[in-house]
């Protein structure tokens, strides 16, 4: 009898350990299960400004040549109204509602209806089907990997357009800047509220839900972790990369070509911000495979801050110095020119070399070379929501020695130079820097609080190692 009840109360011991685990795993992944007074203020505040500032931004340009400072002084001196400003904005169009209805439209058919066909002929490239992360849930995804070969597709078709077709100016999108602005917003509602009711009513995996209770927080942070129609369309994957990103570098030729229309040449400036944000594309959809393992599909939930945000934040408000250039042109002199281009090229390497070491490192589980030597890690351990122990490995050594998030410093070695070649006569165009600054320092918070909720002791050990988070010595 007396051993019946020790092994009764051994099994009841470890049933709440399990339940301890498992609510510990809930909480270190994704967002938070409880909503804080100043996280709900945060959230509050940006689902009420965050689309006025996109606004501000685009109409200052449209109305007051770039000038942050000019409708604010006219507002105050009584010199305009609300309603004035207003009255002046172009209103949503059909031309644009139409433009842009055929572009997610496309972009949708070359993610689902084209199989990747780029990794058969492209030494090094990582396409087709690709499995993620483990989820909370302890459920591993697998992806259509065929982002670069939809980037390929669409600037193709916009090359030959703009040299034989003629069926549109390659300034159609400039020229519908702003109506264009309005139809991006009605989508990113549009999916935010979709994906909200889709995670209280037929979520993909319910598992890798998460409720507060709290509406606006859910609405924003997302409740679903994976949400998917059918086997293939992934919202994350979709939105994150396409249609804003493949967007991205024909937004700023439209720039160009508008700038060539006005002032009959496209200045040095112009181009070296196509060239580097071209860059920066087109290692997003080269590495698309290893985005995978990355934030924003490894831990966000999809909410309004990413549904709204690739639809209308980055689009928008990552092009400033392009639409910058086309009210202000910029001709460089060449000392200035060849400076902000070795700053691009310097933070592109540093930030591609750093996430290919950490991706090696990954993918021979540290059976490598880093700086012509074996890799220095800590070995950690961690408990997925159905209870399950894995193991990880987080490396102290090559760039990863220098800094926890050495990746984010080259990341704003690029942003600054994009904001450079822009001249120094208004602040707008450094809009993008200081947003990077603190989009990524937020991450870095972000990130090591989950990480240590995650790893434990595990991950003091780490942090001793590698003490600074972004550059060694400061910070």
């Amino acid at each position: 009898m007396a051993a019946h009840q020790e092994k009764k109360l051994a099994e009841e011991r470890k049933h709440q350990n399990m339940q301890n685990d498992t609510k510990a795993s809930q909480g270190q992944w994704g967002r938070a299960w409880e909503v804080d007074w100043f996280s709900l203020a945060s959230i509050l505040f940006l689902l009420m400004f965050a689309p006025l500032i996109v606004y501000y931004f685009i109409m200052s340009c449209d109305q007051y040549q770039c000038s942050l400072t000019d409708p604010l002084l006219d507002l105050l001196t009584g010199n305009k109204h609300l309603s004035d400003i207003w009255n002046r904005t172009p209103t949503l169009t059909y031309r644009a509602a139409g433009i842009y209805a055929l572009w997610v439209t496309f972009q949708v058919v070359l993610y689902m209806s084209i199989p990747d066909f780029c990794h058969k002929f492209l030494p090094g490239y990582v396409g087709g089907v690709q499995e993620g992360a483990v989820t909370p849930a302890g459920v591993v995804n697998k992806y259509e990997i065929n982002g670069l070969q939809a980037w390929i597709i669409t600037h193709v078709l916009w090359f030959a357009n703009a040299s034989c077709f003629h069926f549109f100016s390659p300034t159609i999108i400039f020229d519908n800047w702003i109506p264009l602005l309005w139809c991006a917003n009605i989508l990113g509602y549009a999916v935010s509220t979709f994906a909200m009711i889709k995670g209280y009513f037929f979520p993909t995996n319910a598992k890798d839900c998460k409720f507060t209770g709290n509406f606006f927080y859910d609405y924003m942070m997302g409740i679903e972790f994976n949400p998917r129609i059918g086997k293939w369309f992934d919202f994350k994957l979709f939105f994150n990369g396409r249609p804003g990103i493949v967007a991205w570098t024909l937004i700023n030729l439209s720039f160009a070509a508008k700038q060539q229309e006005l002032y009959g040449e496209v200045t040095n400036s112009m181009i070296l911000v196509n060239v580097l944000q071209g860059i920066y594309v087109l290692d997003f959809f080269w590495n698309e495979a290893w985005y995978l393992k990355t934030i924003d599909i490894c831990h966000d939930h999809f909410g309004w801050y990413l549904g709204w945000g690739d639809c209308v934040w980055l689009p928008y408000l990552y092009t400033l110095q392009g639409l910058y250039l086309v009210y202000h042109p910029v001709q460089l002199c060449t000392a200035h020119a060849v400076g902000v281009l070795m700053l691009g090229l310097l933070g592109y390497f540093i930030f591609r070399m750093t996430n290919h070491q950490k991706d090696l490192f990954r993918r021979t589980n540290g059976n490598c070379r880093i700086w012509g030597k074996k890799p220095e890690y800590i070995e950690c351990s961690y408990v997925s929501v159905d209870g399950t122990k894995y193991y990880s490995k987080l490396m102290t050594s090559g760039f990863w020695g220098w800094a926890r998030h050495f990746n984010y410093t080259g990341d704003l070695m690029g942003s600054l130079a994009y904001c450079l070649a822009c001249g120094f006569e208004h602040i707008l165009p450094y809009f993008y820097i200081v947003y990077m600054t603190i989009l990524l320092t937020h991450r870095c918070i972000r990130d090591e609080h989950r990480c240590c909720s995650k790893y434990g002791k595990d991950w003091k050990r780490y942090t001793a190692a590698v003490p600074y988070r972004l550059l060694p010595g400061i910070f």
